[in-house]
């Protein structure tokens, strides 16, 4: 994942790369993690959303915040910070997220299962431009959404900056386990939030989903 740095081809702002969609824990946190190695509007980046339970957002970036996902969802988003942020793969399904500034330590294991298999085989089939079609992003995103038991999962929408986005996950694990601490604190099992949060209509999974792909955004 980290070789290939390709852009997606198309127009409007594109990222290439892999991350954790979501992992929402059973003290009401949610922590999200993007490592896009490739980027139409500057350089690679790396960057942690945390989601406090009450619903105050912090975003981290390891670039400034108009090159990174700030960019798009900070009209949402409480605080942003630039910091170092730290990534080691510890084997090739568990890698560890830290950043000192925050006292943060996450570490994710990820796996496949019948429903990963099934969306991965069945995403290989579609051609490139077939990704692009409105539709179809609206039928991927509910069919994964009920086959990983992960809530609403929209591919397409407005974020709340006013951009446009469009997802093509190519590929997708599930997080089978996954432990943190934040500033001294456990965050807890991993469970689904009572209630799925989204910033405008990017919802975050209900459950711990890790994927491989590209993103776009448009600007109105």
């Amino acid at each position: 994942m980290e070789r290939d740095r390709a852009l997606p081809r198309g127009t409007g702002e594109r990222f290439a790369g892999y991350g954790v969609m979501a992992v929402p824990f059973l003290s009401g946190h949610l922590l999200a993690f993007r490592r896009f190695v490739a980027s139409s509007i500057g350089p690679a980046y790396r960057s942690v959303w945390h989601r406090e339970p009450g619903g105050r957002w912090t975003f981290f970036s390891d670039v400034e915040p108009t090159r990174s996902c700030p960019r798009f969802f900070g009209a949402a988003v409480d605080r942003v910070v630039v910091a170092e942020i730290g990534l080691e793969w510890q084997g090739t399904h568990e890698l560890a997220v830290t950043i000192a500034d925050a006292n943060l330590d996450w570490c994710i294991r990820l796996d496949t299962n019948p429903a990963t298999r099934i969306l991965n085989a069945t995403g290989a089939l579609l051609p490139t431009s077939a990704w692009h079609s409105p539709a179809l992003l609206g039928a991927v995103g509910a069919a994964a959404g009920r086959a990983l038991r992960a809530g609403t999962i929209n591919l397409r929408g407005l974020a709340p900056n006013g951009h446009t986005f469009q997802l093509h996950p190519r590929l997708v694990w599930s997080i089978t386990a996954s432990a943190a601490i934040l500033d001294g604190r456990e965050l807890g099992p991993v469970r689904p939030l009572a209630r799925q949060t989204r910033l405008a209509d990017f919802w975050l999974p209900n459950r711990g989903i890790f994927a491989f792909g590209n993103t776009a955004f448009h600007t109105p």
